[in-house]
């Protein structure tokens, strides 16, 4: 039996049904859970972090040492709060009750600060459409992921939890660009266009990487028990991924100076100077760098 659609006022949920409705959620909401404030205050760190590091992110942008000195207290200020707000709700999580958390995640900006550069650089050089790399810190949403995937990768090797979950799922909502902050990222990282890219927990990527639009690195099952293992493919220096490429395994490593041509489906290793085709065929390239067929820019 459907129910019309009700007058304005009148509710079309009889009202023993609302009662249970009512009770279930009001035992919901008294068991404990994370504050809401988490959230809020999870983006505005990413947002003061990534402001301090580039200006281009920053509201008004303060480039006296003074106003430097004071974004970085509040950022110190900022992990306080989150700390204080995650100790009641999680048991484990070293980095929750660990007062020098955010002196060494101070610490940790400055290697993250030439990492970024390295990043945007990399982008720009790699990229003819673009004008500088101003521009690509700027406008490129594969330049913003990558940086708050260094950040929340940071904030997870000092063991603070959800926050550097609730980072990469900001920006992948923003992006579309999906980097769990578990995963293992070198130098001179690169995502082109974006949207669509899935890098899973226990992927290592190595220098000199470059992926474009729809690229999952992904695991062959997602059985829970399985949380512990490596699950995800490993990439090794300068390995280039083409539009729509899949990549699944733990046990999966794409050999350094490879490239994985659009819609390749990968679950098995390949060697250094490969190239896999959309058929999933693999050619072994010459080492001297000639460029191949599949090679191309957008």
């Amino acid at each position: 039996m459907s129910l019309r659609v009700p007058f304005p006022g009148v509710s079309a949920t009889p009202p023993s049904s609302r009662q249970r409705l009512v009770e279930q959620l009001v035992r919901a909401r008294q068991r404990p859970c994370f504050p809401p404030e988490v959230r809020t205050l999870s983006e505005r760190l990413a947002a003061r972090a990534l402001g301090l590091l580039f200006p281009h992110y920053a509201e008004h942008p303060d480039c006296s040492a003074a106003g430097v000195e004071g974004e970085l207290a509040e950022l110190q200020g900022l992990l306080r709060q989150l700390q204080g707000l995650l100790a009641a709700h999680v048991a484990g999580g070293e980095g929750v009750r660990d007062p020098s958390l955010p002196e060494r995640f101070e610490e940790v900006l400055g290697t993250l600060y030439p990492l970024l550069q390295e990043d945007a650089d990399a982008l720009y050089r790699g990229d003819p459409a673009a004008r500088s790399v101003d521009e690509v810190i700027l406008t490129y949403p594969g330049f913003y992921a990558v940086a708050i995937y260094r950040l929340a990768h940071a904030l997870h090797a000092l063991a603070l939890p959800l926050v550097p979950r609730l980072l990469t799922e900001m920006a992948h909502r923003r992006t579309g660009v999906d980097i769990h902050p578990g995963a293992r990222i070198g130098p001179r990282f690169v995502i082109d266009h974006g949207t669509g890219v899935v890098i899973g927990e226990t992927c290592v990527i190595g220098a000199g990487v470059k992926l474009y639009q729809g690229v999952t690195l992904g695991a062959l099952t997602v059985d829970k028990a399985l949380a512990d293992q490596k699950r995800h493919p490993t990439l090794e220096d300068r390995v280039v991924v083409y539009a729509n490429a899949t990549i699944l395994g733990g046990a999966t490593v794409i050999g350094h100076d490879s490239v994985i041509g659009g819609n390749a489906w990968i679950t098995a290793s390949v060697p250094p100077y490969s190239l896999v085709s959309r058929k999933s065929e693999v050619r072994v390239r010459a080492s001297d760098g000639q460029t191949m067929d599949i090679e191309f820019h957008i």
